[in-house]
């Protein structure tokens, strides 16, 4: 199999990774996520940037995840688009009331908050499942947190929370021999 071959394979298991993410259980069964994979050119765009990103803050962990990014065929992103309130008033979020963490929202220093604590499980389910993909196609992948702070920046995906899951196939994971 050659190298474009193996770009196309990788470019399907992310697709099947957003298929997965998408059809992830949600609280109340609604959909507050945003998707999208990115490949080629726009990989290179992220891996360059979080490497500027990295070096302009001080942060050598955004040089070595843009440095993964680099390695990647592909690289899926998932946000929470809103974190809407579902209405408990359960105070997992801090506050005693969905009204009282409504009146607080606002942008922080790198993603919006406070946050729905259920609307972030269904975050986090959503990247369980596509994580889950990608192992059943043996594709090398990790979830950072970094990729979507700089995919966020580039307006490659909206959302208030972005996380990122670069994917490649290769002899040695990349993103765990760091």
């Amino acid at each position: 199999m050659g190298i474009n071959d193996m770009k196309q394979v990788m470019e399907s298991v992310a697709g099947f990774m957003a298929l997965s993410a998408r059809t992830a259980p949600k609280a109340r069964g609604e959909d507050y996520l945003e998707i999208e994979v990115i490949t080629g050119e726009k990989v290179q765009q992220l891996g360059d940037e979080m490497k500027r990103f990295g070096v302009e803050n001080g942060n050598p962990h955004f040089e070595r995840d843009g440095n993964n990014v680099l390695s990647s065929e592909a690289v899926l992103l998932l946000s929470l688009a809103s974190s809407d309130s579902l209405g408990l008033d359960c105070g997992a979020c801090g506050f005693k009331s969905c009204r009282e963490k409504e009146k607080a929202a606002g942008e922080g220093a790198l993603f919006f908050g406070p946050l729905c604590v259920w609307r972030v499980v269904d975050l986090g389910t959503a990247l369980g499942s596509a994580v889950k993909t990608a192992s059943l196609f043996n594709a090398d992948n990790r979830i950072m947190l970094r990729i979507g702070i700089v995919a966020r920046r580039m307006e490659l995906i909206e959302g208030e929370v972005v996380i990122g899951v670069p994917i490649t196939a290769s002899g040695k994971s990349v993103y765990f021999d760091r």
